[in-house]
């Protein structure tokens, strides 16, 4: 995925991973309301917001504090250019992207194969509507090659929290016209990568699927497997699109910020602090 339809991505939308517009629904129950409570403290907390609000914060204190005034303007300066240096970026990536590619006497053990939405372009008038985004495309991609070569069959999962066609209808039309493949089964309720899990679950193992091969980004990966298996079960990672690579700088001109790296650093502090929360809310 290129720099620039990375952040068409994530200049679209406000969406983890798992993928969902930032966008508020007139009327909304708890469950969504607490959803909705999570993004915004995740916009307050992940770059560049929640750097920028520590230089706000500083800057406002410096005439009563300046000592502490200045210490979190300068914290929120490092922040905001740390967390766009492939370097950095590189060593928050490492350890979540550290599973490596299926292989085929993996994917034989696999009775399904599950594709995990990553958000959507709601605005499309070239496809007459909305479709998916880069993370979703990707993902759908890697699980149409997968599928092709082991002969399994597809779920696709993610909902639409806001109202809108759920991602997962959007998959199955993308996997339909694109690809040339039915997807059997569509999760169309989930909010987030514990839901995906939860509510997959029912389908699938209603049908006996209890081993899957899961498509999903690299970096989201550990903690899409740990939901799938709290769900119960067997997990064979697929992970597709890389973030980061095996080299931290791979020339003079990747030690220097970048909209890629600044991407990908957002990506990474997005999936720390959501593994942070999803381990804390268990």
């Amino acid at each position: 995925m290129e720099a620039s339809c990375r952040w068409a991505w994530s200049g679209i939308i406000l969406a983890s991973p798992s993928g969902h517009n930032l966008a508020f629904p007139p009327v909304m129950d708890f469950s969504l309301a607490l959803f909705w409570a999570k993004k915004l403290v995740a916009l307050a907390i992940l770059p560049p917001v929640g750097p920028l609000l520590l230089v706000a914060v500083g800057l406002a204190l410096a005439g009563r504090s300046p000592r502490w005034g200045r210490r979190l303007a300068w914290l929120g300066w490092g922040l905001a250019i740390a967390l766009t240096l492939p370097m950095v970026v590189g060593l928050l990536l490492r350890p979540l992207e550290a599973t490596p590619p299926v292989t085929p006497e993996a994917m034989r053990r696999a009775q399904a194969i599950v594709i995990l939405g990553g958000g959507q372009r709601r605005h499309a008038p070239e496809f007459g509507g909305p479709t998916l985004n880069c993370l979703s495309l990707e993902r759908v991609r890697y699980g149409a090659r997968l599928a092709r070569r082991s002969g399994l069959p597809i779920l696709v999962t993610g909902g639409a929290p806001t109202g809108e066609v759920p991602e997962a209808a959007l998959m199955a039309d993308a996997l339909d016209q694109d690809f040339g493949l039915r997807a059997r089964w569509q999760e169309t309720a989930s909010r987030d990568t514990r839901e995906n899990a939860r509510f997959s679950a029912v389908q699938l193992q209603a049908a006996g699927v209890r081993s899957i091969a899961l498509v999903t980004h690299a970096a989201h990966m550990p903690r899409a497997v740990g939901e799938f298996e709290a769900a119960g079960f067997q997990v064979i990672p697929a992970p597709t699109a890389w973030l980061g690579g095996p080299d931290l700088a791979e020339s003079v001109l990747d030690v220097l910020p970048s909209a890629q790296s600044a991407y990908a650093g957002w990506f990474a502090v997005h999936e720390w602090l959501g593994r942070l929360a999803y381990a804390l809310s268990r």
